[in-house]
């Protein structure tokens, strides 16, 4: 990766697909203080989150990405140029469209329409601020297209351990709804929720479905966040109640064995989520929804375990791509 001088703004490059991370070619270009066209803004980016789906981009296993162009989805900053009421703003946000259809956050600067700008939430650092888009906003548009948790139901999140998992176990928590987290290890759920959380380690116990229906005597789960998909989806389908609706946001195995007559019978809705379909107008939207509960401290950002700066940032990817769980940014 080329570097100029240690006081040079840079923002990272790809400028072609890669067929492994090994064959991946970042590359730190100078990137001068851009102007801001009419509508726009420029953000000085201080933290910018790696995602898996940012290292993906970057091998080309996202068709509609473009090249070359900058990584990076989510971030936090200042703005600098642009409308005069925002000008040394504190901001956040997120987008399917940045850093896959248009330049992204590793950089220091990223051109943003005025429209997605969204004050960053008080009481939480840049790091953290960089590092919540992804997940809650995914987490959060699953649980807006299904109805949002109410008091009285109960939530099941599959794969809770994960982050998106996580971001719905809060906000089902925040709501007042009953959560039952199922994750792969044994102990209390790992991460924040404001409110209790029933844990199922799905290593000991073979029928989660099974185990959700005792929980709930023989009721079921009203919402039921899948974040893992295939090897979720039979025990899914048992543990959902009359009328329930199962969320979707990925998968192992395209193909799954289906039961009509269950599904009919139940009243199920299924429900298909695609972040990288909300660009970064609706994505911000979606996090400014949820200021209110980051600054009453409902919801928590994920802790930020490592930050790199941008000419390590090979060292990121590599770490966020062999499955780390750890929260990672990098502070351009």
């Amino acid at each position: 990766m080329s570097t100029d001088t240690p006081h040079t703004s840079h923002a990272l490059r790809v400028n072609e697909k890669a067929a492994n991370l090994e064959a991946l070619q970042l590359e730190a270009a100078p990137q001068p203080e851009p102007t801001a066209p009419p509508g726009h803004a420029v953000v000085q980016v201080a933290a910018a989150a790696v995602n898996p789906s940012d290292v993906k981009a970057t091998l080309g296993l996202m068709p509609q990405a473009v090249w070359p162009r900058t990584p990076g989805r989510d971030f936090a900053g200042t703005v600098v140029s642009g409308p005069s009421e925002w000008i040394g703003r504190e901001v956040y946000g997120s987008g399917g469209d940045i850093g896959i259809t248009r330049d992204g956050s590793h950089a220091r600067y990223l051109v943003l329409p005025e429209a997605a700008l969204r004050a960053k939430p008080q009481g939480i650092s840049m790091d953290e601020a960089g590092a919540v888009g992804v997940p809650f906003v995914t987490a959060y548009e699953g649980f807006r297209r299904s109805g949002m948790p109410q008091a009285g139901q109960t939530v099941l999140v599959l794969g809770a351990n994960g982050k998106v998992g996580q971001a719905a176990v809060q906000l089902a928590s925040q709501a007042g709804a009953r959560v039952i987290a199922v994750q792969r290890r044994a102990g209390p759920f790992e991460g924040f929720a404001c409110g209790p959380v029933d844990v199922i380690d799905a290593r000991h116990h073979a029928d989660v479905g099974a185990q959700v229906r005792e929980l709930t005597s023989g009721r079921g789960a009203n919402i039921v966040y899948n974040t893992v998909g295939s090897a979720y989806f039979e025990a899914a389908n048992k543990a959902m109640a009359k009328g329930a609706t199962q969320i979707f946001i990925a998968t192992h195995e395209r193909a799954v064995p289906f039961d009509i007559f269950a599904f009919y019978r139940g009243m199920h809705t299924f429900v298909g989520i695609d972040s990288l379909a909300m660009d970064c107008v609706a994505s911000t939207a979606q996090l400014d929804a949820m200021r209110e509960g980051f600054e009453r401290g409902t919801l928590k950002p994920f802790p930020v375990a490592r930050h790199f700066r941008l000419e390590e940032a090979m060292d990121a990817y590599r770490l966020v791509l062999s499955g780390s769980t750890d929260r990672v940014v990098l502070r351009p």
